[in-house]
């Protein structure tokens, strides 16, 4: 059975957080995550949860400068200090929210050794800080189109870092649109990474809208996924075609299996 989760990153954005955690009930969603809460208070976010009896499954670390169009510091050689105080500061805010996983986000960078370097250091830093708490650390590759020079492209990069990094709270968000775009195939490829997943998201490729269009078939993929034994919830993190969240709400009843 496919839990699906409502990402309020993209989902109900004209919402207050805590409103939009409720509209996602409504909706018939069973999780919420998150992009960046951080300008909410965690004690409304943790009320409209307690309220709604719906878990935040994730959230993400600081972007960085965004002026300067940053999307997030994690690998960025000389910034440790600053990737260190957004590991702590989403940490705070997870244990504040009971949100079980934190998207640790590498940001662009030149794709050399020492980003490369510098990113195990960090995810290190979180793994040690987020065992004792019950948290799990996610990375995410993202596509090159979407995200041009994103330290983190491919599941095989991810599969490389976890080994590196050493630590069995460090697991990847397999984003399904991020992953079709850059490698395919990606029902062979969940399942031979499934030992390494720790979220599942989906949107339409190639427009990242409702998973009822493009060329990926969600009602199969939906379908293996349930059939390799998932437990975890499915993030809907996709951008509403018509700009409203709830027209488009019909693709759960015709492709949930």
């Amino acid at each position: 059975m496919i839990r699906l989760s409502a990402n309020l990153g993209f989902l109900w954005t004209e919402l207050s957080l805590p409103d939009a955690i409720r509209a996602a009930k409504s909706a018939g969603f069973e999780a919420v995550e998150c992009h960046w809460p951080y300008t909410t208070p965690a004690t409304e976010v943790s009320a409209a949860l307690a309220e709604t009896g719906l878990p935040m499954v994730g959230l993400n670390t600081d972007r960085g400068d965004l002026s300067q169009g940053e999307n997030g510091v994690a690998a960025l050689p000389g910034r440790e200090t600053e990737a260190r105080s957004y590991v702590d500061a989403a940490l705070e805010y997870a244990v504040a929210t009971d949100t079980a996983n934190i998207h640790v986000m590498a940001g662009f960078s030149d794709g050399s050794e020492k980003a490369d370097e510098t990113f195990v250091e960090t995810l290190r830093y979180a793994c040690e800080k987020a065992a004792p708490l019950g948290k799990t650390i996610l990375i995410e590759p993202l596509n090159r189109y979407d995200a041009p020079n994103y330290h983190l492209q491919t599941t095989d990069h991810v599969r490389a870092l976890i080994a590196a990094v050493g630590y069995e709270n460090l697991q990847l968000m397999f984003d399904v649109y991020h992953v079709q775009i850059m490698q395919g195939d990606v029902i062979r490829r969940l399942e031979q990474l499934l030992d390494i997943v720790g979220h599942i998201q989906i949107a339409a490729v190639p427009d990242r809208g409702e998973p009822d269009q493009g060329e990926i078939d969600y009602r199969y993929v939906l379908q293996a996924i349930a059939e390799m034994g998932w437990t975890g919830h499915v993030g809907a993190e996709y951008k509403p075609r018509s700009g409203s969240t709830d027209e488009g709400l019909d693709w759960m009843a015709r492709l949930l299996p």
